[in-house]
This record gives C-alpha cells, sequence and structure tokens, in this order.
C-alpha cells in the first residue's frame, strides 16, 4: 500500500498551513517501518531487519532481498544517506558495513508519519 502523508486540502486555513508544511513524499509499508527504524540512529543492513523484527516481537519482518532495494529507493528519494564503515576487516565479522541514516527531508517524513498516525488515532466522525 502506497500512502501519502499529508492531508487533502479543503480549502480551510489548517489545510493549507498542512499542505505547505508536511512533506509530500509517498512511502510504502517496507520504506516506513526503515524509516522509522532509522529514527535517531545510525544503523547498518542486519540491524534494520533485526530492528524491526525485534521491535515487533517477530510480527513484521523485512526479508534482505526486499530490504536494499527499500533503502536504494529511500536514498533516491532523498530520504536516507549512507556512507560506508570505516571498521577494518579484523573488526567486522563479513563483509564491510554500509551505514544508514536519515536526511533532514527523511527526518520531516517520519515526523509526518508520526503526526498522521496521531491525527488518525485521535479522528472522530463528525
Amino acid at each position: 500500500m502506497i500512502t501519502n502523508y499529508h492531508p487533502d486540502s479543503g480549502g480551510n486555513t489548517a489545510n493549507e498551513f498542512y499542505q505547505k508544511n508536511i512533506p509530500k513524499i509517498k512511502t510504502n509499508s517496507n520504506e516506513e517501518l526503515v524509516l522509522l527504524s532509522l529514527e535517531n540512529r545510525e544503523l547498518y543492513g542486519l540491524q534494520i531487519t533485526q530492528a524491526i523484527e525485534e521491535a515487533s516481537q517477530g510480527t513484521r519482518k523485512i526479508r534482505i532481498g526486499s530490504l536494499y532495494p527499500t533503502l536504494h529507493n529511500l536514498e533516491k528519494k532523498g530520504l536516507v544517506q549512507s556512507r560506508w564503515g570505516d571498521e577494518k576487516p579484523e573488526e567486522r565479522a563479513g563483509a564491510r558495513r554500509r551505514y544508514y541514516t536519515l536526511t533532514s527531508l527523511g527526518k520531516a517524513t517520519v515526523n509526518a508519519i508520526h503526526e498522521f498516525r496521531n491525527n488518525l488515532l485521535n479522528w472522530q466522525p463528525t
């Protein structure tokens, strides 16, 4: 499912404020999980999958085959940036690690996701 974290414009001042200040970035569910896992921290790929699985008590998982295309898409959208780790081969067990963090646009998108969820939880029918 693709979601867009900004309210529809209904012509009133509140909606116009949101239209101007909330990023209009479409994200799918895997992208949202990755963005939320990177909030306030830098992680490498396997840590991202571990964070998602452990935080959900095993109910949500993202496979490696889906993770790296998701990270690539988030980088193309400007939401995530990456860097190669500087550990020496003897300090790491296996392949060289690539670390991921949120960009300022990524942070704004995560804030918009939280705001959308809060608005949805507090929504009342009129």
